[in-house]
């Protein structure tokens, strides 16, 4: 395993410790590899080299783990008037991608991963338009402790996106398969910024603190008359 970041090889010592991986140039970490996990704050993707992906092989799988939030990103008029927002990613890299892991607090990627088969364990809504690379992320999903759904070409991948009722709110995979299809489009930017209010209260450095709180508060906030 291969991971890069814009900021030096010196604050990824704690991660390559814990995961044995080796810290490279971005160039190489695209390189000689299956999968390729983008977790990136949405306004530096246009930033990422023009000819990232030249020695990419076209049919290495491309995650996207970003979300859209305008008070971070800016306003990005693209997304503003409609446009899903992996599929701005997707044009941006000008590379296919699948939708995944954006749809879970760190905490609960760190800590509540369960093996397979318990009942409580949570499942991740996973979307994009080639079956081999869809399967490909569900292993690694299932891999890390967590169930996964299938949810459709990246068109429907906006019913992942912050605001819906499946977005961090750690869903069992009977309650994902429920709420995915509740999801309302006109109601996510609304229901994205009011929850967006809670982490601004807390202090960043202290996440480990707060984070189930925070899918309590985004349980209120994006299941409002679906699931409660």
């Amino acid at each position: 395993m291969k991971v890069t970041n814009s900021s030096g090889p010196e604050k990824l010592k704690d991660l390559i410790q814990e995961t044995g991986a080796s810290a490279v140039p971005l160039t190489d970490a695209v390189t000689d590899v299956d999968v390729i996990v983008i977790s990136i704050p949405l306004k530096e993707i246009p930033k990422l080299p023009q000819d990232l992906f030249k020695n990419t092989p076209a049919d290495t799988t491309i995650v996207d783990t970003s979300n859209y939030y305008p008070l971070r990103d800016g306003r990005i008029e693209e997304i503003e008037q409609g446009m899903i927002e992996s599929i701005w990613v997707s044009n941006q890299l000008q590379r296919p991608v699948i939708k995944a892991y954006n749809s879970i607090l760190a905490g609960s990627l760190l800590y509540a991963g369960l093996p397979k088969g318990t009942a409580s364990r949570i499942a991740l809504p996973v979307a994009g338009d080639d079956k081999k690379s869809i399967d490909l992320v569900s292993g690694l999903i299932n891999d890390s402790g967590f169930d996964s759904l299938d949810v459709g070409s990246l068109h429907y991948s906006w019913r992942q996106q912050p605001g819906s009722p499946v977005y961090c709110t750690d869903l069992t995979l009977t309650q994902l398969k429920e709420l995915i299809g509740k999801a309302k489009r006109e109601l996510l930017p609304g229901r994205r910024d009011t929850a967006l209010n809670f982490i601004l209260k807390q202090k960043p450095g202290q996440w480990m603190v707060w984070w189930k709180d925070c899918v309590k508060n985004n349980r209120i906030i994006f299941e409002t008359d679906t699931y409660i």
